[in-house]
């Protein structure tokens, strides 16, 4: 069964964010509240953790699994930027938006797309994923938490505890999440940025 822990929305806990550190360090798989629903999360270099979170969502080998950073300069490590996507990101971040964009080296093989070498990459504005990645000091690679056959993130983590109680190993639970799931904006044909999915974040000239 999955631990459930209740954090604050605003301040959440010290303790209640080392915990969810521990699971992670752990090899855990966490269901947790982000600005655009729920994600499922786990450590960058953590195959087995990718495999349950493809698993949970059935995906196939086309999806582009995100790489959820602190902030800027956490991102720039994995993805290669050029001037002008620099700006539109940095003008677009902390918020609800998914940047898809080549990876570095710094990204392990088995997360880029197998064909475009390219991984999806955002930083979110909600404080509870915030101080996670700040306490964790890396990226979490991690997944909208859409389950097969919907169109939509699940957004209350009591719904999330009772439906994935045996396929994950933590929920947090803020009360406070958002309810629509990224904006997907694709920068690897269109320098301008093609939206792929339409979501919480309105993309310039949408």
């Amino acid at each position: 069964m999955a631990r459930y822990l209740d954090v604050h929305p605003v301040d959440p806990q010290p303790r209640a964010i080392a915990q969810s550190v521990d699971v992670l360090r752990a090899g855990g798989l966490v269901a947790y509240p982000t600005d655009s629903g729920y994600a499922l999360g786990a450590l960058m270099g953590d195959q087995q953790a990718k495999d349950r979170i493809r698993t949970i969502r059935r995906l196939d080998d086309r999806h582009h699994y995100t790489l959820v950073c602190r902030d800027f300069a956490q991102l720039g490590q994995l993805v290669h930027v050029d001037n002008h996507v620099f700006r539109a990101v940095k003008a677009a971040t902390p918020g609800p938006y998914t940047f898809i964009l080549p990876a570095t080296r710094e990204v392990p093989r088995r997360l880029r797309h197998a064909k475009k070498k390219t991984v999806g990459v955002r930083i979110p504005e909600h404080p509870v994923v915030r101080e996670l990645l700040a306490a964790l000091g890396e990226p979490l690679l991690s997944s909208t938490l859409i389950l097969p056959g919907e169109t939509e993130p699940m957004t209350q983590g009591w719904e999330v505890k009772e439906t994935l109680d045996h396929v994950v190993d933590l929920v947090l639970d803020s009360g406070e999440c958002g309810t629509e799931p990224t904006t997907v904006v694709d920068f690897t044909a269109d320098p301008a940025g093609e939206v792929v999915r339409e979501g919480a974040g309105a993309w310039p000239g949408r």
